[in-house]
């Protein structure tokens, strides 16, 4: 089967079946700015992460069909009198040529890959991954290596025995952004272009990881997360900071008159605590989502009374003024009204 060339998606995709949302993509460009990386059509939604496997894990912003066809590439625009051109000599170093406008001067410059790379710090030694046999792995979950774009159909086909489907092509070490160019820390090739850095085959093979071992199992621990909230007339908005929560692992699910988080983060923590709200809430209209430094809750109230404190109190907590507050870049703002349940107005009215 082809496989898709937009942005993002890169699946294999039936021709006979490809609809106006089976694709989901980016029609923007990846940006890369001081460490952290997005793409440029959804910096608003999606915001900018610091690690390329939470930049690789975006989710497209855009709806339409797969595709088949080049990308195209938009070539870098030149200063007013001065065009690059690269090329790759056999002894692994990129030659930079600048051109003047006018043709009568060429100055070459070669920047050897080496000489590149000594400015950065030597890589940490690599601790390959293990896919865990044991857990059964959903269809269409894609290998978790770098460079891999094998999409999981079966355990026949993508895990045991050793048909083709099992072998996996991959780079063992990370992602490398240097000066424009793109590459790995494993292999040698650099590339300019960020679709063409997509392409580079991978330089070591093995067995596909679509569910990686806990290495650390017997040692994890588990720790706190700061959890801040703010409520509307119709909702309660709640903030859980866990910084680079594992998506696949972790779970977050809310019920009428609880909420449950179990979040994995990294180095081996784990973050788990059930909270009895305050009040009920329509879990089928609520919603949760992950970002790279929290997991965001919006509870969706099912009467308009105002929530004292977010978790279900175990005494009486006196005459507290409450407030809403609305979400701001700076933080909450509350209002001078007090919203009241039927039962609490009546026991306010004077008589």
């Amino acid at each position: 089967m082809p496989r898709c060339t937009h942005k993002g998606c890169g699946r294999e995709y039936d021709a006979a079946n490809n609809t106006d949302e089976s694709c989901s993509y980016h029609p923007g460009a990846p940006v890369f700015h001081e460490g952290l990386k997005s793409w440029s059509c959804c910096q608003d939604v999606n915001k900018p992460v610091l690690e390329f496997d939470e930049f690789m894990k975006i989710p497209g912003c855009a709806k339409g069909r797969h595709t088949d066809e080049a990308p195209k590439v938009e070539a870098p625009k030149p200063s007013a009198n001065v065009n690059l051109k690269m090329t790759d000599s056999q002894a692994g170093k990129e030659t930079y040529t600048s051109a003047s406008s006018s043709s009568h001067h060429i100055a070459p410059s070669t920047v050897s890959q080496a000489s590149a790379e000594a400015e950065l710090p030597p890589p940490a030694p690599v601790q390959e991954e293990e896919d865990d046999l044991s857990v059964p792995v959903t269809p269409g979950t894609k290998c978790r290596r770098n460079g891999c774009q094998t999409v999981f159909e079966s355990d026949e086909l993508n895990r045991t025995g050793d048909g083709l489907g099992t072998v996996c092509t991959y780079h063992p070490m990370a992602p490398i952004f240097h000066e424009g160019s793109k590459g790995y820390l494993c292999c040698k090739r650099r590339v300019l272009e960020f679709d063409e850095f997509l392409k580079i085959q991978g330089c070591k093979t093995g067995r596909h990881v679509f569910i990686p071992k806990n290495r650390d199992a017997a040692v994890e621990q588990f720790t706190d997360c700061r959890i801040d909230h703010y409520q509307t007339p119709t909702s309660v908005h709640v903030s859980v900071f866990a910084k680079q929560a594992d998506q696949e692992r972790s779970t977050v699910k809310i019920e009428r008159n609880a909420i449950h988080l179990d979040l994995y983060l990294p180095a081996s923590k784990r973050f788990r605590k059930s909270i009895e709200l305050f009040g009920p809430v329509d879990p089928e209209a609520s919603s949760f989502k992950y970002y790279g430094t929290k997991v965001e809750l919006n509870l969706k109230k099912n009467d308009t009374r105002s929530w004292t404190i977010l978790s279900k109190p175990t005494r009486d907590l006196g005459n507290i003024a409450l407030t809403f507050g609305v979400g701001g870049r700076t933080g909450t703002i509350g209002s001078k009204e007090i919203i009241l349940d039927d039962t609490n107005r009546a026991k306010h009215t004077p008589a």
